[in-house]
């Protein structure tokens, strides 16, 4: 009998031996995870299609000016009144009466303030009295003229006819010549009393804070009570009573870089648009630009003024203005809607908009007009309206959707 060689039959015991039942195991569970993530998103899939929804992404129907399409240049600055004053009283003195408030409209050489002036007035009542009194004076000595002229009228006549003495005629002479003398020196009195009365009258009116031209006033600087100086140069005391600006005088000063001054002239039109109110467009015109460039900036200050008045544009507003090729016509002056052209997709042979409403969307048709800047005119839609950006081609009426987070 032929004994069987055993040699072959030995256990592996190096690192990579493996028991078949682990790895049968091992690959099994690796069979199951994949499975799991399978069926996940299976889930995933089968749940979108379930509910129906759509990740879209959104924008918003806005209002866009047709001006644009003009626009060179755009630049900021604010409005500033080319003419404006802050009123003070060339005397000092007590503020006695204050008759304005802030955003009072007063007339040129309209009296707003006033100082205490009772010395003052006095001063002019004893200077109008002593031009009474010369005035006075004058009238005697005109009397007495005419009596002197009247004597050496007779005195002539007697001395033709040799009835007196020639030192009588002199006398008569004499005192005729002193009355004209007299005469002189009363003219001359009223003259100076006159240059004192006005002198007076200056005085008091300098105690009287008038209007330089019609304006608003702007600000209220002093109070009744308060003293006031030329230069406000005492304690305690107060220069500037009021300022008042002349509001047919309105300009925005924009600064304009040096690199694009070729691109301003006078006269050139412009477009105003205030910050305070940003749905209001004003016609505008370069009045002038200041011959000096801002070191410091690298800027040139820019004059446009107001084409039209408006009662609400007030000094010191920001302001944003757009320099423009060409004035812009009054069909082009109101806001139109516009939107992103690529929310316009074309759909059965029209153009059409998907809108949200709610958690689905509304295939609205639209007619889309002409390009204003990276917008395009569109109507059928309003302004505010939150649109689809590039809808999907397979997106439909009425499917509910999500909005993509940004």
């Amino acid at each position: 009998m032929t004994t069987p060689d055993i040699s072959r039959l030995k256990i592996e015991r190096g690192p990579q031996a493996q028991i078949p039942g682990q790895r049968s195991r091992r690959r099994r569970w690796i069979k199951i995870a994949v499975a799991a993530l399978v069926l996940a998103a299976l889930a995933i899939v089968v749940s979108r299609q379930l509910d129906g929804k759509a990740s879209v992404e959104t924008v918003t129907v806005a209002q866009a000016y047709p001006s644009q399409n003009y626009t060179l240049l755009n630049a900021t600055g604010y409005v500033v009144a080319q003419r404006k004053a802050a009123l003070s009283s060339k005397a000092t003195g007590r503020l006695e009466w204050l008759g304005v408030l802030e955003g009072s409209s007063v007339k040129k050489d309209e009296v707003l303030a006033r100082l205490e002036n009772r010395d003052v007035s006095a001063s002019l009542g004893q200077a109008q009295a002593n031009v009474k009194v010369a005035q006075a004076n004058l009238e005697q000595g005109q009397a007495e003229m005419l009596d002197a002229q009247a004597g050496f009228k007779r005195a002539a006549e007697l001395m033709s006819q040799k009835f007196i003495s020639s030192a009588s005629y002199d006398t008569a002479q004499a005192r005729l010549n002193k009355a004209k003398a007299a005469i002189a020196g009363q003219r001359a009195a009223i003259a100076a009393a006159q240059a004192n009365a006005q002198v007076a009258q200056v005085a008091l009116d300098q105690t009287l804070i008038r209007a330089p031209f019609d304006g608003v006033v702007l600000t209220k600087n002093a109070n009744v009570g308060d003293n006031i100086t030329p230069f406000s140069s005492a304690a305690d005391s107060k220069g500037a009573v009021v300022t008042i600006a002349d509001m047919s005088t309105l300009e925005v000063e924009a600064d304009v870089s040096e690199s694009n001054i070729s691109k301003i002239k006078v006269d050139q039109p412009a477009e105003i648009q205030l910050d305070a109110f940003p749905e209001m467009r004003l016609a505008g015109t370069v009045s002038r630009t200041v011959p000096t460039v801002d070191r410091s900036k690298a800027t040139l200050l820019v004059k446009v003024r107001f084409a039209e008045r408006d009662t609400r544009v007030l000094p010191d507003m920001s302001a944003k203005v757009a320099f423009l090729s060409k004035a812009v016509p009054a069909e082009d002056r109101q806001a139109v809607t516009a939107v992103q052209p690529a929310a316009i997709v074309a759909r059965e042979g029209r153009q059409v908009a998907f809108v949200l409403d709610g958690d689905k969307v509304k295939q609205v048709a639209v007619t889309p007009g002409r390009k204003i800047g990276e917008l395009v005119e569109v109507k059928g839609l309003k302004p505010g309206d939150k649109v689809v950006l590039k809808p999907d081609p397979k997106l439909h009426d009425g499917q509910p959707v999500s909005v993509a987070k940004k």
